[in-house]
């Protein structure tokens, strides 16, 4: 009997230990390694605002509607193939195989600049060309910048075919 009073008494003690290690445990805290767009914003002060995430948390991405019309494809309209730039385009390109032999192709040039039509040469001599041409208008008045770096490079384009090129 006393075996079984003995036996009692310690279950009874065990189960104090228990009650009382139970009334003191807590769960143990396991880190989120992803928390949840609520859970940031339910506990996390403000920051930095006026941030807009790239992502869209809530799920499936919806159509938004932020003043911004949808891109699509511009309408339609076929190119007219017979307008006058296009039907006139290299009329002029063997005149002086084809023509009488008075009209040089280089007088046909519209839109080239006049110190550059009949050129050939380098840069040098090509900026030169171009100097002889402006110095006697407003050009360096009304562009004073333009017309300082246009010299600098002159000079520069001298002392290099000058002095830094090889000797054959």
């Amino acid at each position: 009997m006393e075996s079984d009073t003995q036996s009692y008494m310690a279950n009874i003690g065990i189960n104090r230990i228990l009650v009382h290690i139970l009334n003191k445990w807590q769960p143990l805290i396991q880190t989120k390694r992803f928390r949840y767009w609520e859970d940031i914003r339910k506990t996390r002060l403000v920051r930095r605002h006026g941030y807009k995430d790239e992502y869209f948390p809530n799920g499936m991405l919806p159509r938004i509607n932020d003043g911004k019309r949808i891109k699509e494809l511009p309408i339609y309209r076929p190119k007219d193939s017979w307008s006058v730039k296009k039907a006139s385009f290299g009329q002029n390109d063997y005149i002086d195989i084809l023509g009488n032999g008075k009209l040089h192709p280089a007088r046909i040039a519209y839109n080239v600049p006049s110190w550059l039509k009949t050129f050939r040469g380098n840069e040098y001599t090509m900026l030169l060309r171009k100097t002889k041409m402006l110095d006697r208008g407003i050009f360096p008045l009304i562009h004073p910048t333009k017309w300082s770096k246009m010299k600098s490079r002159i000079d520069w384009l001298w002392y290099h075919l000058n002095y830094r090129r090889k000797i054959y």
